[in-house]
């Protein structure tokens, strides 16, 4: 004889299917984004067994709607002052499991349109700060073709821009005359309001400068006001156009993202900028400082790195602790021993 399936069942099959079928061998998804769904689940659940003190055997679909959603995303906000991004991503996860429920069971369409109401959160505190690791800035670096001199000119470009982290309108501007290779080696740019500043450059930046010179400007002087980096037109050196720099980018970031994907496939000239000021202040530079380095006119425009800084760590602590502090929860042993057979069984743990 056939046993029905009980809500509370079929809650924990779908679980089960969603996480270890699913997810894995249908869909193909990465290992992250799996982490990232058992998480959700795990803590919608033991947040409903903490909060309604259920059993984790009777808690059944009938237990997810707006109501619990909203309650229980407020409580990851609160107690464990996650961003308005990880909240978003826990819900995001969790409709994703109940759209697949669904398609499988007609009946929780409802739960479905009931989470669907329930709006995104705004991330106030979202810092705009997008930029790479250190090694991620090292794979693009070395996508330039150095046997080629365009090649060399666009790697001495992303280089420079680096290390100085100049906006792009400041590299175009770069003449010859303004880079000075003496015992303290530095660059002279021009920033908004024609404001100037001088930044220390590093000696491996020298080293592709000079190497640079002898390619592009061999009989150059020094104290020449041409533009430092040019394109050749009708026999004539012009100023390198924004377009043709944001083109090589481009192309080398294709390139880059191909070996780690961590580098985007397309890539605006100031994800310089922001990493070279994120580098610098990881590295114990002081916000005053680099707000100098930068040409912001006050230190308040510097201080999304320190905020940017600060919730990377945040989230790191989160992504390491993973569970550990509500896999703790005292449930009582037999209930402590209930609850890891039912988890381990639908793939929660």
């Amino acid at each position: 004889m056939k046993t029905k399936t009980t809500n509370e069942d079929l809650l924990f099959r779908m679980i089960h299917d969603y996480l270890l079928v699913y997810l894995p061998k249908q869909r193909c998804s990465s290992p992250h984004t799996i982490e990232s769904c058992k998480t959700a689940l795990n803590q919608m659940i033991d947040y409903m067994v903490m909060n309604a003190n259920m059993p984790l055997k009777v808690i059944s679909f009938d237990n997810i709607n707006r109501e619990m959603m909203l309650s229980f995303l407020d409580n990851l906000t609160e107690s464990r002052n996650v961003s308005a991004s990880t909240r978003n991503q826990r819900l995001a996860c969790i409709r994703g499991f109940v759209k697949y429920a669904a398609a499988r069971n007609p009946e929780l369409i409802s739960i479905l349109l009931d989470l669907s109401t329930i709006p995104l959160q705004q991330d106030e505190t979202n810092t705009g700060v997008e930029y790479l690791s250190m090694e991620a800035m090292q794979t693009l670096l070395d996508q330039p073709d150095l046997s080629k001199e365009k090649g060399v000119r666009d790697q001495f470009f992303m280089i420079l821009m680096y290390d100085t982290a100049a906006r792009l309108q400041e590299m175009l501007d770069i003449r010859i005359c303004d880079i000075h290779t003496g015992s303290t080696p530095t660059v002279t740019v021009t920033g908004k309001g024609s404001k100037t500043r001088t930044i220390p450059l590093m000696k491996k930046t020298v080293d592709h400068f000079e190497r640079y010179m002898k390619i592009f400007h061999p009989r150059e002087c020094r104290h020449s006001t041409k533009p430092l980096f040019y394109v050749t037109r009708k026999g004539n050196a012009e100023k390198i156009s924004g377009d043709a720099v944001r083109r090589f980018l481009d192309k080398y970031a294709m390139m880059a993202h191909a070996i780690n994907d961590e580098v985007p496939e397309h890539i605006h000239p100031h994800l310089f900028r922001h990493s070279r000021a994120m580098h610098l202040y990881q590295n114990g530079m002081e916000l005053a400082l680099i707000s100098q380095w930068l040409g912001h006119a006050s230190i308040q425009s510097t201080l999304i790195y320190a905020h940017a800084d600060t919730e990377q760590k945040r989230r790191a602590i989160e992504k390491a602790n993973g569970d550990l502090l509500l896999n703790s929860l005292s449930f009582g042993k037999e209930a402590a021993d209930e609850t890891y057979s039912i988890k381990k069984m639908c793939g929660l743990i």
